[in-house]
C-alpha cells in the first residue's frame, strides 16, 4: 500500500487540510457511485420513482464539486504547495470535475428510465445493461480506492478494465441494433436503452481518467492520451 506524501509535513494544519479534502472526494465518489447502481436498478427495474430520486440526488453532486473545489482553490492561495503536494491538488480538482460527470451520465440513465416508465412495456436487452452496469461500478470502486491508497499499479490495472467495458459496450449496441430490426415496434424503447448503455460506457472512461491523475501523483508523469502500453511502461519505470 502507498502512503500518500502529504503526511509526512511539520505543519498538521496542512496535513488535516489534506486529509480532509481528500476523505470528501472519497464520500463525493461513494454518492456517484450510488447514483450508478440506483439509475441502473431504476431502468431495468422501470421504476419511475427511483428514477426520480436518481435526478433529485444530481443535485448533492454538483455541491459536493463546488465546495471541494472551493477548499482546493483555498489551499492553492494558503498554502502555495509544490511538488507532490501541488499534484495531489490537481489530483483532486480533476477527480472531482470526472465524478460530476459520471453524476451527469448516471442522471441520464434516470432519465432514460423514467421515459421507459411511460411506455408500453416491450422487450429490451435490460438484463445485459446491468451486466455492463455492475462492471462499470466495480470500476469505478476500483479507481477510487486507487485513489484513496494513491496506488499506481492498482490504477494502472483499473484502467485496463475500460478495454473489456468497451467491449460490452459495442455487444449490447449490436444486439439493440438487431432488436431494432427484427421488430421496429421496439425502436423507441431499444434507443432509450442505447442512451443509457452509451452513458455508463462514459462513466468508465471518466473512471479511466481517475487512474490517470492518480499515476500522474505518484509517478509525476501525465499518461493522458497514451495507449494502455505506454502507460504500463511509465508505472513500472523505477521513480528518478
Amino acid at each position: 500500500m502507498h502512503t500518500p506524501t502529504y503526511k509526512s509535513h511539520i505543519s498538521s494544519v496542512f496535513n488535516a487540510e489534506l486529509e480532509d479534502v481528500r476523505q470528501r472526494v472519497l464520500a463525493m465518489g461513494g454518492l456517484v457511485e450510488q447514483q450508478i447502481v440506483d439509475a441502473t436498478r431504476a431502468l431495468t427495474e422501470v421504476d419511475a420513482e427511483l428514477a426520480a430520486e436518481v435526478i433529485a440526488n444530481d443535485e448533492k453532486v454538483n455541491t459536493l464539486e463546488v465546495s471541494i473545489d472551493d477548499e482546493c482553490s483555498r489551499i492553492l492561495a494558503r498554502r502555495q504547495p509544490t511538488a507532490s503536494d501541488l499534484r495531489l491538488v490537481y489530483a483532486v480538482i480533476k477527480t472531482i470535475t470526472d465524478l460530476e460527470r459520471m453524476g451527469d451520465e448516471a442522471e441520464k440513465v434516470a432519465r432514460m428510465a423514467a421515459d421507459l416508465s411511460e411506455q408500453e412495456r416491450g422487450i429490451a436487452p435490460l438484463v445485459e445493461v446491468g451486466h455492463l452496469s455492475r462492471h462499470v461500478s466495480q470500476m469505478v470502486r476500483d479507481a477510487l480506492d486507487a485513489f484513496a491508497r494513491m496506488d499506481a499499479e492498482s490504477a494502472l490495472a483499473c484502467a485496463h478494465e475500460d478495454v473489456n467495458i468497451d467491449r460490452e459496450y459495442e455487444a449490447l449496441m449490436r444486439q439493440c441494433i438487431t432488436f431494432m430490426m427484427e421488430d421496429p415496434r421496439t425502436i423507441r424503447r431499444v434507443l432509450d436503452v442505447i442512451w443509457a448503455v452509451r452513458a455508463l460506457e462514459r462513466i468508465g472512461d471518466h473512471a479511466r481518467n481517475i487512474c490517470e491523475y492518480v499515476i500522474y501523483f505518484v509517478k509525476g508523469k501525465d499518461v493522458r492520451h497514451i495507449s494502455l502500453e505506454a502507460m504500463k511502461k511509465e508505472v513500472q519505470e523505477d521513480d528518478e
